[in-house]
């Protein structure tokens, strides 16, 4: 077959498939991660707190305790405003210096699992071909769909602590596994430990750099499916005693405690509290900042993000034959690598289904694991394996066929998007601007050559196996083409006028001049304008906590206030009683005395 004649072709070349790789890999983290990265504001509400911590580091010199709008911020260990702390110093305080260190942690997970699907991914079997040969298009399309997926992107784009511990999560397991297939190739030492002591000293790491970026689920989470793995291949024995513990240990250690000591012995209980009780025990056991969830929430979520690869996924489950133990016990151990990311993935999917408090992001470990299991079920159609039943291709063409669905679905979605964009007050002209530059348009062209591409190949019987290429150059084409000149667009309206009333603060306020947000708060303000930003939401207008809040400032302030009319217009604020300095967009930007509105607000009392 002509895939056969390539990878026959490939084999002598082993130079040109290297190259062909890196290319590969630049390319797909190039367009996913980097691409006007530093184009767009930072997003509130959470991604600005992140970078405004992590900038007071910088500013404070106080590594330890991080600092929020002149408060302690307890949410988060420091990993993340380490990162971009550093980050800051070599590309300077801006919206990429914040997010760089997450695109590379992203990137840095396509890498590993690329490396770990060359190697340890489905063998060739068929076809005189031998069976050592090396699965480089299993790893290309791995690594393609991990990078290309909506979600590895979204936080891979974004500064905040969800893509750390994903990627620590991630890159802590593969480690393990590549220690775990180590098995008599362990003749080199570096450093004194043999390659698969690396492995499994790469395994303790990434968790304690996990821990330091969320939390302890960096180690539960790991450690459970670690267990579950060697449990089910009857491999927890030999692989205790394969570890060395001491090294591991220590190292996890020596990375991972001593901030929490440190910080402890700083602010003692308030932080146990804050961080252990609020934000681990209490978002696994209640709902935490109005995140509620049933429990089949993150079925839904993988469904809907792994589009359209996730109809194959039920295929891909059975073609791991999971329920075959004997066999899998019996096989060598590069086999294993399907069985692991699937304990890997229910693992987490079970443990985020039995919390309480749901987000998307905390689905986001299993994003690789998924998309190797995918890759595995892809490289088995492209190997040409004989099925072990007559009506697996018939499944394996309904799949293709939901798939070309799916890609039409998407084709017709962004033709007619613009009729659900509705009536945003940020956003008056988003429609407009979208309908103008013809990227619905383009979007559509881009999925509906996706579908036809990939019914071509399902036309022709014997391309099925490379539908997967239509799916990664409609994504790779959707997002390079289309969503970034939309988020573009879409920052143009919602963030930039925020940002321009910032820089007029920075240059109009008046020494101890009060700034107070009215309404829902907005945290970008407080990076944007580096200053301390109260607020006063709409709620504290009618439970009387604005009042106490004025009573407070002297007389004879001025008082600095952003807001949306809605709100200015709920203090009935006559035009004489501020200066306006700047609007934009919803935004107003007024100078007002505090006894003009701390009246106003008596009287609406």
């Amino acid at each position: 077959m002509f895939e056969n004649k390539i990878i026959d072709a490939w084999k002598k070349d082993k130079k040109t498939l290297w190259l062909f790789s890196f290319l590969w890999l630049f390319l797909i983290s190039s367009i996913a991660f980097f691409s006007e990265l530093g184009n767009i504001g930072l997003l509130d509400k959470t991604e600005p707190m992140f970078a405004e911590a992590a900038r007071q580091m910088v500013v404070t010199g106080d590594w330890i305790t991080p600092y929020w709008n002149q408060e302690v911020r307890f949410d988060k260990p420091p990993l993340t405003y380490w990162l971009i702390g550093l980050s800051y110093k070599i590309f300077g305080i801006n919206e990429w210096g914040a997010r760089i260190p997450s695109a590379l942690a992203a990137i840095l997970v396509i890498i590993l699992a690329f490396y770990t699907l060359k190697n340890f991914g489905d063998t060739i079997s068929s076809k005189g071909l031998s069976s050592t040969t090396k699965p480089w298009l299993s790893a290309w399309i791995g690594s393609g769909i991990i990078a290309l997926n909506p979600f590895w992107i979204a936080w891979g784009r974004t500064s905040v602590s969800d893509i750390f511990l994903a990627s620590s999560i991630s890159l802590a397991l593969f480690s393990f596994f590549l220690g775990y297939v180590q098995q008599g190739k362990g003749s080199c030492t570096y450093l004194g430990l043999s390659v698969k002591k690396l492995w499994y000293l790469g395994y303790w790491i990434f968790m304690s750099l996990g821990i330091l970026a969320k939390g302890p689920v960096a180690l539960v989470l790991p450690g459970i499916i670690v267990s579950v793995f060697l449990i089910y291949v009857k491999q927890l024995v030999p692989v205790i005693k394969e570890i060395s513990w001491i090294s591991g240990l220590l190292s996890f250690s020596l990375i991972s405690t001593p901030w929490f000591i440190l910080v402890t012995m700083a602010h003692g209980q308030e932080y146990i509290n804050t961080f252990f009780g609020l934000h681990n025990v209490q978002r696994f056991t209640s709902v935490v900042s109005r995140h509620p969830g049933a429990w089949y929430y993150y079925a839904i979520v993988i469904i809907i993000g792994l589009l359209p690869w996730s109809v194959y996924f039920p295929l891909a489950l059975a073609e791991l034959k999971f329920w075959k133990r004997n066999q899998l016990v019996n096989s060598s151990r590069s086999n294993h690598l399907g069985i692991f990311c699937l304990c890997w993935f229910i693992v987490i999917f079970l443990f985020f289904s039995i919390s309480a408090t749901k987000l998307i992001s905390y689905i986001l470990p299993s994003i690789p694991a998924v998309a190797v299991i995918l890759t595995l079920f892809w490289g088995k159609r492209i190997n040409n394996n004989k099925q072990s039943s007559k009506i697996w291709p018939f499944l394996f063409l309904i799949s293709c066929i939901a798939n070309i669905g799916i890609l039409i679905g998407f084709a017709t979605a962004i033709f007619y998007s613009h009729h659900f964009i509705g009536n945003d007050p940020v956003m008056p002209e988003l429609e407009n601007f979208l309908l103008r530059s013809h990227l619905l348009v383009k979007g559509g062209i881009i999925w509906s050559f996706s579908a036809f591409f990939a019914l071509l190949l399902v036309w022709i019987r014997n391309y099925r196996s490379w539908l997967w290429v239509a799916n990664l150059l409609g994504f790779l084409g959707f997002f390079s083409w289309i969503c970034l000149p939309v988020a573009q667009l879409v920052d143009s309206q919602r963030h930039l006028p925020l940002r321009e009333i910032a820089n007029l603060i920075k240059t109009e306020r008046e020494a101890n001049e009060r700034l107070v947000f009215l309404g829902f708060m907005r945290p970008s303000l407080v990076f944007y304008t580096q200053g301390v930003v109260d607020s006063i939401t709409e709620s504290d207008i009618d439970n009387g906590f604005a009042i106490k809040y004025f009573q407070q400032i002297n007389s004879q302030e001025n008082i600095l206030i952003v807001s949306e009319k809605k709100y200015l217009d709920k203090l009935h604020l006559a035009k004489s009683d501020y200066t306006l300095m700047q609007q934009e967009s919803v935004y107003k930007l007024i100078r007002i005395k505090k006894k003009i509105i701390a009246n106003k607000l008596k009287q609406i009392l």
